[in-house]
């Protein structure tokens, strides 16, 4: 039988995840930790940094071939494309929409390796709430639909292809 993917993951990602230790340790070059009250607190810390389009993101880390970001959302997000990398989400509160698939509408280059517009079409929606773990592709187009008077606060690994 085979399980869902968050079924299997969250168990593992709580584990590494719920023991508060700071971010790195000198003694331990490379090595990455953050605790699961630390990760809830950023969805206060990143509210005032939100942008026009009511979300923020503070990259935590940088590992050369991946890197760790937090990210907090309360509105829709513009459609996006990583050409170069994949994001591997988990989500610390709150819920939102993945729209994923589909063609993006009216994509622009926005910053090296990404491509944003204002929608997708013929996406495929999935619903992502506290706890869920999602990956998406390099080159999948995907795009946040937050509910007003929501939010999405959630943990993301851009992978390198």
């Amino acid at each position: 039988m085979k399980l869902p993917i968050a079924t299997v993951l969250f168990p593992v990602l709580s584990g590494i995840l719920v023991t508060a230790q700071p971010l790195s340790d000198r003694a331990l070059p490379g090595f990455f930790q953050l605790g699961s009250g630390e990760l809830r607190q950023f969805q206060q810390s990143l509210r005032p940094k939100m942008n026009q389009y009511k979300q923020a993101a503070d990259q935590l880390a940088d590992f050369g071939n991946h890197t760790a970001w937090i990210a907090h959302r309360e509105a829709d997000g513009l459609g996006e494309i990583h050409q170069g990398w994949a994001d591997l989400m988990f989500v610390v509160s709150g819920e939102a929409i993945l729209l994923v698939g589909g063609e993006l509408v009216d994509g622009k280059p926005d910053s090296p390796g990404e491509i944003r517009g204002p929608s997708i079409r013929n996406g495929t929606k999935r619903l992502m709430r506290e706890g869920d773990v999602v990956q998406v592709p390099a080159g999948m187009p995907h795009q946040f639909l937050v509910t007003k008077g929501k939010q999405i606060t959630f943990f993301t690994m851009k992978i390198a292809k």
